[in-house]
């Protein structure tokens, strides 16, 4: 199965955060074994996006909380607890030995 975002194929999980981010994910997280002058490089690039577009950040946000949301149990692994029946909390009145 084929998924198109805005007439662009995704094929991998990074392809989709770029087509929703409109940026590579490197830009924002970097590389490993980049130089100081790449990372310079890469920061003012961001900066620059981000100055465009002042809304991204609460974009990115927005998206990232739908995801957690439609996905929680598969991300986090959520099983309920279960409490034992019958224990009741023991009181501890008096000094202690």
């Amino acid at each position: 199965m084929r998924a198109y975002i805005g007439g662009h194929q995704a094929v991998s999980i990074d392809d989709f955060i770029e087509l929703a981010l409109g940026t590579p994910p490197e830009l924002w997280l970097g590389e490993e074994g980049e130089s100081e002058e790449e990372r310079a490089a890469r920061r003012d690039a961001a900066r620059d996006i981000l100055a465009e577009n002042p809304e991204l950040p609460d974009d990115v946000a927005r998206i990232a909380a739908e995801v957690i949301e439609a996905y929680a149990p598969e991300l986090f692994n959520v099983v309920p607890l279960v409490r034992p029946a019958g224990r009741g909390r023991s009181s501890r009145k008096g000094a202690a030995a």
